[in-house]
Parts: structure tokens; C-alpha cells; sequence
């Protein structure tokens, strides 16, 4: 992905984010031309309690060069009143494995590599380093130069923007090596060091007002001040080439790093996870390799639990039980990480409580939430899928069944913990919230406000609790009782009896999303996607919901929320939090929904006996196949986040990408159709 000097301007640049990560839940980002437009934009981005508690260490670098008398600033930084121009001798921006940026002035070329350190072979230890190199090289003119690096930093969390503050900076230095502390906070020493040059320390100079567009846009504080501790001067003399490696971290020992090294490192474990994917001779290598790194980024390792798990999204996410079930299977299954799949599976397991997996763990203390109805019941789907993949039954026994066990009986006799209130009703229907609780994963909610009410007996909570009730039936099977086999058995006809009376909307040929509620929403796509479809897929109920879905919500980027003409429908997400929540689950546009929408596609062209029908289904299949390839090679190449899909997009042209630019469920999805076609 290389984007020339003609989409480098200020309009095209700012609208294209690019981010790496470091296997923590920390990462580097910022936009094509370099202007930080968000909050969350930073070059290290440091998780303190991994992957929680994120803070904004160093924002950017500010880059100059000096030659042939003249000054020529090459940072391109954002103030209301003022806009730097650096971007103007940007010649190219690269991101394969790492992005690139290539300046070109008064003859000097300047390349620029920007990467968190390298994670090779020895991944678990290279995990537990919040470190930034990055690396220059640059070939010089006829005359003395003088390249003038100028670090920008702080140290807040990457929530809050500082504004008003007069920053208190401790510095000790050896030679280029500079240990930092920002505002007493001396428990966290901050580490600068330069391969060649020099440093001079400056006593109090602060920027003053750095203007982030993308939070003005989103209704939150858009400026703020941050502190520059001092600067590196190098030296560059007439007709010659230099490698310089800047570096910054938590990490104290650093003066032995090799910008090159890591390069080279951080492409070698790349190229190895391709290889291990056994992807590497798919048709289109490129595109293997994007969708390789991209997944790359979300699979994370928690110290405090010693097991890897997923982030939900960049750049504001930590790691949902939801959003990361989702993505199980094609972030994970389908790039061959077994050994990553057990321990996601483990790590939701270990916090298990009153029958319900946690929904996320608090971004400041780690304390796992347990707001979900659906997160326990998505945990069967994705053990199935994972037995499906590995054939690993040994592991499922020893470590998974028991657990299940105790959540399906749990959700048998019903669960009144933190306002879950789930319990089974006579007809053998879950019934799961009150009113004030957003439980399932339309979860927008304004003070007490629910935007998406879906309180009762919401279709897809009845579509997961069925295919669990069958999974639990199969194992049972293998590793429990006759007994349990029969209950679980009898509970899930009686389940799918009801399902077929009770959620049928003859009026609207379509389920009700909530019985009761007859808006036309993309959830009832569960009833059919799953292992075990709650409705026949080749029955007419099933064709015709489908049919429906596909008329009133599918478009080129996914499945809209809720149907146009629907009350409150809303095709733009934009403006104050307020604003967006009310319109965040109200018509807007999910990538994820299109893989329950293929998920569903698949099973209705399985279950079709007419051959002739069955083979215009697989044509119509292939054709979305291959519209969701074109379109979403297009937005990681062309648009948007550079190598990633967004959390949403707005429902009308030009359906702008929107929400979290890097989001797990959106990767895992779209890929999953990708990777599955034909």
C-alpha cells in the first residue's frame, strides 16, 4: 500500500489513519502525512497494566533538516489558527509491514521507518516491551546538513486530552541517552536515545494548542498542550548516507538497539505467521499478507492472566468477550493459531461467574464486567468451530466442558445478576434485561436511556441459546450422561417449537427482532447462520426472512441496523456522543453482520435439494463473495484505515467509514468471506 505525492496533500492525508501494534494492546499511529487529527494518535501508546490503563507517551517527532542556509521544516502539525506544511515534501507513504515515509528536500532524501519493536520467535518476551524505534536513513547533498529531531511527549491517559498545564519535566542525561519523568509520575520513567548526534535539553518549552480534528468532529476536547523535552542535532556531512536510530520506551536498557535489526525482525515474524497460517499459496499473496497483519494487531497477551486474548478495536477498545467470540474464527481458526485459540477460550472460562462470561475487563483495574446475555451462549458456537478446526476433543474435555456445563445449567435456572435478569420462560424461550438494561450487543444507552431496547426475548438471544442447547447435547454425549443428553435434547425442541410460532412475523416476511417488536433489524440472521439453525434453512420462513434482509439492510459495506422508514432511523453516524449513540445501532452500516449474513447464505444453499435452485444459489453467493473482496480490498488499499477495516460505516454515499478505524469483528469477517469463497 504506497500512496504517491498526489494523495499527500492536507484533505487526502488527514482522512487515512495507519497503526501498529506491539502484542500488548499498545501501538503506534497516526495519519499518511504524519498529523496526529485524533487524541489517540501517538507513536507510543503505552499500555501500562497490559492491555489496559493506555497512555500517550510520545506524540510525534518533529523533523527538520537544515541546508544550504535554509530551514525546512518536515512535520506537518495541526493548530486552529495555523497548519505546518511539512507534508509538502513528503514524496511517498508505504505501509507494508511497517509504515515508511519518504521526504525528499533541496536534494536530501529522508526515509523515515516507523515501528513498535520487533516480536520474532521469542513472541512472549518481545510482548512485554513498550518500545518505539524508529529508523532514518539519509542520503545527503554536496553540502553540510544538519537533521534537527525534536520529540514531543507526555504522559496522560490517551482518553483525556491536557489542557492548561504547565508541565513539570525531570531529566537525566548520559551522553544521548535521556531518562524522563513528566509530572512526578517517577514510578514510570520515560527513555529517549539517538545512535548518533546530540542532545540538548531545553528547560520549559511546551506546544502549545495541538488541534485534533477527528475529535472536534466527534463532539469531544480537540486541543491540547504537550512538552518538549529537548532535541537531537546530527550532523550530516557533504555526499554521504547515515542510518540513525531514534528510540523510545519503558524500558530502561535501550542504547543497544538496532533500528535495522528490528526491521528486519518484525518482517521475519510476519512472513512466519503467514507461513504457519498455511495461506501462503492462496491466489492473492498481497492480500493474504495485509489480512495476516491486520488480525496480527488485535490478538494481544494479558500478563496478569498468561494467556493471550483479542482487542476488540483500535484506537479506544480493550478486549471484548462479545466482539472477540465473533472474531474467533477468523482472526484465529482460519490463520492456524490453535495454540492462541485455547488460550483465548481459557481466558474467558477463568472468569466465569453465576453462568455468564465476561463481556470486557475494566480499562483500569482489569475487573471483568459481565453486562452480556449473549458472550456465554457465543462461547459454545466458537468451541464447536474450534473442535471443527483442531479435532483437539482431549483439550475441550479437560479444560471447556465442565465450564459449559455450569453455564447452561445456570441459564436453565436463570440468572438475576447485575441486572441480567435472564431466565427460561415455560415455552422454552429466554427471556433476558428489564428496561434500563442493554444486555445484548445493540447496547447504546443515553444516561438510563436504552436507545435499542431489547429487553425480553430478543431473536438472536433464542437463535444461540438453541445452537447451545445442541452443542451441550453433542458433548454430552461424549463426556456426560444419558440424562443430560435427554435434557438437553428436550430443551431444545421444545425451544425450537416456540421459536417457529412465536418470532414468525407473517405481516412483515420476516422474525421479530424482539417478540413484540417488529422493526426489521439484521439480527434475526442468527436464527440461520449458526451450526445448529434454530429455523430450517430451507424452509419458507427462513427463504423469506432472508429474502427480506437482503431487500430492506444489505448494502456493499454490510448489513444496516435497522431498515430505512423504520421510527429513528438514521443513516449518518456523526456529531456529539449523544448524537451518535442515538444513531449507533438506528440504520448505520456493520461490516461484521455481512459473515452472519454469509454464515446464513451457506446454510440455505446447503439445505437446498433442487439442484438447478442450489446451483443459481452458489452464482449469487459468488457474486457476493466476490462484491465483498472487491470492495473492502479497495477500502484497506485506497480509503480509510491503510491495511484495516473500520467498526461502521454510514448508510448512504459515499458511506464513510466510521467509529473505530481498526475493528477485530470487521477484519475477521469480511476475511472469513474472502477466505472461504467458492
Amino acid at each position: 500500500m504506497k500512496y504517491a505525492k498526489d494523495k499527500l496533500n492536507l484533505e487526502e492525508g488527514t482522512k487515512r489513519d495507519w497503526i501498529i501494534t506491539n502484542g500488548l494492546g499498545g501501538f503506534a499511529s497516526s495519519t499518511i502525512i504524519g498529523a496526529n487529527t485524533r487524541k489517540y494518535h501517538g507513536l507510543l501508546v503505552a499500555p501500562l497494566t497490559p492491555p489496559a490503563r493506555r497512555y500517550l507517551i510520545l506524540s510525534k517527532i518533529d523533523e527538520s533538516i537544515e541546508t544550504n542556509g535554509k530551514k525546512y521544516n518536515l512535520y506537518t502539525n495541526m493548530c486552529k489558527n495555523y497548519i505546518s506544511d511539512g507534508y509538502k515534501y513528503l514524496e511517498s507513504f508505504e505501509k507494508d509491514y511497517i509504515p515508511t515515509f519518504e521526504y525528499k528536500v533541496d536534494g536530501i532524501n529522508i526515509k523515515k521507518a516507523i515501528l513498535k519493536e520487533g516480536i520474532e520467535k521469542t513472541i512472549c518476551m518481545e510482548y512485554g516491551k513498550n518500545t518505539v524505534v524508529i529508523l532514518y536513513k539519509i542520503k545527503n547533498n554536496e553540502n553540510t546538513s544538519k537533521l534537527i529531531l525534536a520529540p514531543i511527549m507526555n504522559f496522560r491517559d490517551f482518553h483525556i486530552v491536557t489542557t492548561d498545564c504547565k508541565f513539570d519535566v525531570r531529566q537525566e542525561i548520559n551522553q544521548n541517552k535521556v531518562k524522563v519523568v513528566i509530572n512526578g509520575q517517577s514510578a514510570t520513567p520515560i527513555y529517549m536515545n539517538l545512535t548518533q548526534g546530540k542532545y540538548i535539553k531545553h528547560d520549559s518549552d511546551q506546544f502549545n494548542n495541538m488541534y485534533y480534528i477527528e475529535e472536534e468532529k466527534r463532539g469531544m476536547s480537540a486541543e491540547e498542550n504537550l512538552v518538549v523535552p529537548g532535541r537531537y542535532e546530527i550532523e550530516l556531512e557533504p555526499n554521504t548516507e547515515k542510518n540513525i536510530t531514534f528510540v523510545c520506551s519503558l524500558e530502561e536498557n535501550i542504547e543497544e538497539i538496532k533500528g535495522t535489526d528490528i526491521i528486519k525482525n518484525e518482517i521475519a515474524r510476519v512472513d512466519k505467521l503467514i507461513k504457519n497460517s498455511n495461506l501462503s499459496n492462496a491466489r492473492n499473496k498481497e492480500l493474504i499478507k495485509t489480512y495476516i497483519i491486520a488480525s496480527d494487531n488485535f490478538v494481544v497477551y494479558r500478563p496478569s492472566f498468561a494467556l493471550h486474548t483479542i482487542i476488540a478495536g483500535y484506537p479506544w477498545f480493550l478486549d471484548w468477550g462479545r466482539d472477540s467470540l465473533i472474531a474467533f474464527e477468523g482472526l484465529l481458526l482460519l490463520t492456524n493459531r490453535y495454540e492462541i485459540a485455547k488460550e483465548l477460550l481459557l481466558t474467558y472460562i477463568r472468569d466465569i461467574k453465576f453462568g455468564l462470561v465476561p463481556n470486557g475487563y475494566s480499562g483500569y483495574d482489569n475487573r471483568p464486567l459481565y453486562n452480556s446475555v449473549d458472550a456465554s451462549l457465543l462461547l459454545f458456537e466458537q468451541v464447536k468451530k474450534f473442535l471443527n478446526y483442531t479435532k483437539d476433543y482431549e483439550f475441550v474435555k479437560e479444560k471447556i466442558y465442565n465450564s459449559l456445563i455450569k453455564v447452561i445449567d445456570s441459564y436453565i435456572q436463570g440468572i438475576d445478576y447485575d441486572n441480567n435478569n435472564i431466565w427460561l420462560d415455560e415455552d422454552g424461550l429466554l427471556v433476558s434485561g428489564t428496561e434500563h438494561t442493554q444486555n445484548t450487543w445493540m447496547d447504546a444507552k443515553v444516561g438510563e436511556h436504552c436507545v435499542t431496547p431489547r429487553n425480553g426475548k430478543a431473536v438472536e438471544i433464542n437463535a444461540m441459546w438453541y445452537n447451545a442447547l445442541k452443542i451441550a447435547e453433542e458433548l454430552t454425549k461424549l463426556y456426560g450422561t444419558k440424562e443430560q443428553t435427554k435434557k438437553y435434547s428436550n430443551l431444545a425442541e421444545k425451544c425450537k417449537k416456540s421459536f417457529e410460532v412465536k418470532f414468525y412475523n407473517k405481516k412483515r416476511k420476516c422474525l421479530y427482532d424482539v417478540i413484540g417488536d417488529s422493526k426489521i433489524r439484521p439480527n434475526q440472521l442468527f436464527a440461520i447462520s449458526l451450526t445448529y439453525p434454530v429455523l430450517e434453512p430451507d424452509s419458507e420462513m427462513a427463504k423469506e426472512m432472508f429474502e427480506t434482509v437482503t431487500k430492506k439492510l444489505l448494502n456493499n459495506y454490510g448489513l444496516k441496523t435497522l431498515a430505512k422508514g423504520e421510527a429513528f432511523y438514521k443513516d449518518v453516524y456523526e456529531g456529539d456522543v449523544l448524537k451518535r449513540d442515538m444513531s449507533y445501532h438506528q440504520g448505520i452500516t456493520w461490516p461484521w453482520l455481512l459473515g452472519v449474513y454469509a454464515d446464513g447464505f451457506k446454510n440455505i444453499i446447503k439445505a437446498e435439494k433442487n439442484e438447478t435452485q442450489k446451483s443459481k444459489l452458489k452464482q449469487e453467493y459468488e457474486s457476493f463473495a466476490k462484491n465483498v473482496e472487491e470492495t473492502f480490498t479497495k477500502e484497506m488499499y485506497e480509503n480509510s484505515t491503510v491495511g484495516s477495516i473500520s467498526e461502521l460505516y454510514d448508510s448512504k454515499k459515499p458511506y464513510l467509514a466510521k467509529g473505530a478505524f481498526a475493528q477485530a469483528w470487521s477484519v475477521s469477517e469480511v476475511f472469513k468471506i474472502i477466505l472461504q469463497k467458492g
